[in-house]
């Protein structure tokens, strides 16, 4: 297996929408969402192009990473831009090969390059520790509701990039899906049968 990295092209579009169901399906609840999620982000002014990556096995796309613009903004109304990073998919048959970590790191650098401040996420601490993630608590930053728990996760691009970052994080309205418009995106694709398991948030 040789994974190698680029740059996502509107040739791929439809193999990584569908490389991103089938990543997501029934994971965190019967069906899923995020491929409506990546299709829709592309269209936006919140998405970065140049932060948009495909992991390929040979000509394979076999991963997707991609980030969008969002703001933390704090009780004096002040903006403070930050990156969202998701959806990160890796199609089921090469998960747990450490492409996921692959694209990570290469965003990460690709986006310290371009000279952004910090990242915030949603996510498994477990995982995404290990790339410097922190509670984004720490940070004195919460969600938009005013929470705070272990899987919002904050990373600063370089040391002291936060320490004036204060607020409540808001990202794009893209990530709010509307349930007509996902069963009509649906039907664009083969169909899968959506299973409930114990597991699913």
């Amino acid at each position: 297996m040789n994974i190698s990295i680029r740059s996502e092209n509107e040739n791929d579009f439809k193999n990584v929408e569908n490389m991103t169901r089938e990543a997501f399906w029934d994971l965190y609840k019967p069906g899923c969402v995020e491929h409506l999620i990546v299709h829709k982000i592309r269209k936006t002014n919140a998405f970065i192009k140049e932060l948009d990556f495909v992991a390929c096995d040979a000509k394979k796309i076999v991963g997707n990473v991609i980030y969008s613009k969002a703001m933390v903004i704090n009780e004096n109304n002040e903006e403070f831009e930050v990156l969202c990073m998701g959806p990160l998919g890796v199609l089921p048959s090469y998960q747990g090969k450490g492409i996921g970590a692959l694209l990570m790191k290469h965003s990460i650098k690709a986006a310290k390059a371009l000279g952004y401040n910090a990242i915030v996420i949603f996510g498994n601490p477990n995982y995404y520790h290990r790339f410097g993630f922190e509670s984004a608590e720490k940070y004195n930053i919460q969600t938009s509701s005013g929470d705070n728990f272990e899987a919002f996760m904050a990373l600063e691009l370089y040391e002291g990039s936060l320490e004036k970052v204060t607020g409540k994080f808001y990202a794009d309205s893209v990530f709010e899906i509307d349930k007509k418009e996902l069963n009509i995106f649906e039907k664009r694709f083969p169909f899968k049968e959506k299973h409930f398991f114990r597991k699913q948030s």
